[in-house]
């Protein structure tokens, strides 16, 4: 019996590694968890500007398809946890009651071939069978599988990583997207202002003329329509920075998609020497290479595809298990004793001979599954050096166009001033004032244009490298 109580030591002992393993993944699991539920109540009372930045910010914590990408990585981390069981024994435990009634031939046999006697006045022949056992298994060898089933869980979870940190890039570019939309809004409410800002000094002069008897009521006239369509402008834009404070409310995952109205966004600054000199190209497209996460998204593929051609070979190796047992069985009783158990120690080796050609397929299967994350990683790559080289062309043009349209705005504000001038002095006509008005909110619309343009350009040059991440990842 001694092996029996060895077998219940290992039995009791494998019983209370399992629980600590659970015990301890459970607290790595709190402590690991990739993105907690830690989306605060933000305290709109304390942000008087909010800037780009704090935006990006929270929509990091709070957008929920974000939430549901790392939910996505809380997944895979927990495969991999279950590959990483498979080198553990595992315990189980069975129990069964049946119950058996024997023929009256068999009974009568038992009686002549035991010699049992039969029971005076009884016809109950039937016996209640209780029995208990206890399995350990453990796999010593399988060919390998156990390692690449690792490997492949390891990088599903790398994958849904890289995953989690693309859709991470996507939402920090669509929330930039909005808030130079809301800005280019507000830079033209501005200018609105002040086209109706001059159109109503005219008209006060106007009406001022018309009153001493120098001036007319159709100049009036006009000046009321210009002010008017100046207002109706200001509606418009007005409209547009709404609608873009909506749409970055929803992307930054407030609950009603609504941003408090007192809520300022930043003004553009003034452009620096560094919005203004020449990106590099071959530095760009390696820190691209390196760090964009579709490309480390797919190389995971590939990685797993690798894993799953060695799960696919392992295949044809032999399998070796070990087994143990501890096992006991009862008539009409459950009040076991040590004699009443047996036990049972073994090796068993398997290995399939021939399979119909399943295992050479699932092979080849595997290597081309293989062969295409391959291309489609090629493909990534060569994509991402154009969306590099792409994004940088379009800053070398933003950064022509805000010089052009910097010295069409100087000169067209020159020359609304000269105009504006020469009507006072009765010099130039009402419609030579009313178009070079209209040039100059043209004008000043352009450069406000160009100006968003410039910075929109440098953000997808930051979402083509990756580099747009890099403000906002653990030190």
């Amino acid at each position: 019996m001694q092996t029996m109580h060895t077998l219940k030591n290992i039995g009791c002992a494998a019983t209370c590694a399992l629980l600590w393993m659970g015990l301890t993944l459970g607290n790595v699991r709190a402590e690991n968890g990739v993105m907690a539920d830690n989306a605060a109540r933000i305290d709109w009372d304390a942000i008087e500007i909010l800037d780009i930045e704090t935006a990006q910010r929270i929509g990091l914590l709070q957008n929920p398809n974000l939430r549901a990408a790392s939910e996505r990585v809380n997944q895979a981390r927990e495969r991999v946890r279950q590959a990483q069981a498979a080198y553990w024994p595992t315990v189980d435990t069975e129990g069964s009651w049946r119950r058996e009634e024997i023929s009256n031939n068999q009974r009568k046999q038992r009686v002549i071939t035991g010699g049992e006697t039969v029971r005076a006045g009884s016809d109950d022949d039937s016996t209640n069978i209780y029995r208990v056992e206890m399995i350990t298994t453990w796999t010593v060898f399988d060919g390998f599988r156990r390692h690449y089933d690792n490997a492949r869980a390891r990088f599903g979870e790398e994958e849904n990583l890289a995953s989690l940190k693309e859709a991470r890039r996507l939402l920090l570019s669509s929330i930039a997207d909005n808030y130079y939309v809301a800005q280019l809004a507000m830079e033209n409410i501005r200018i609105a202002d002040a086209d109706e800002e001059f159109n109503t000094r005219q008209l006060e002069e106007a009406r001022a003329r018309m009153r001493v008897g120098t001036g007319s009521l159709s100049d009036v006239l006009n000046f009321e329509v210009q002010v008017n369509a100046a207002r109706s402008a200001r509606n418009g834009f007005e409209r547009d920075y709404r609608l873009a404070m909506i749409g970055l409310a929803a992307l930054m995952g407030i609950p009603d998609a609504g941003l408090p109205d007192s809520l300022k966004l930043s003004p553009l600054k003034p452009e620096t020497d560094k919005d203004l000199a020449m990106p590099p190209d071959t530095e760009n497209i390696d820190y691209a290479l390196e760090h964009r996460t579709d490309i480390q998204r797919d190389q995971s593929i590939v990685n797993q595809a690798d894993a799953g051609v060695g799960i696919a070979r392992a295949r044809y190796w032999p399998a070796l298990e070990f087994r143990a047992s501890v096992d006991g069985e009862q008539k009409n009783s459950v009040d076991y004793e040590k004699d009443d158990f047996g036990s049972t120690v073994g090796l068993f080796l398997s290995y399939p001979l021939f399979t119909g050609g399943e295992r050479r397929s699932r092979l080849a299967e595997a290597k081309y599954i293989k062969n295409e994350a391959e291309d489609n990683l090629d493909a990534t790559r060569i994509g991402v050096a154009s969306d590099v080289r792409e994004a940088i062309a379009n800053v070398v043009t933003a950064q022509r166009e805000l010089l052009l349209q910097q010295n069409n705005a100087e000169l067209v504000k020159r020359n609304r001033d000269l105009v504006d001038k020469e009507y006072n002095a009765g010099q130039a006509s009402l419609v030579r004032l009313n178009e070079a008005q209209r040039d100059l909110n043209q004008a000043t619309s352009q450069l406000a244009l160009a100006r968003v343009g410039l910075r929109q350009t440098w953000k997808n040059l930051n979402v083509a490298t990756g580099r747009i991440l890099q403000p906002f990842e653990a030190p």
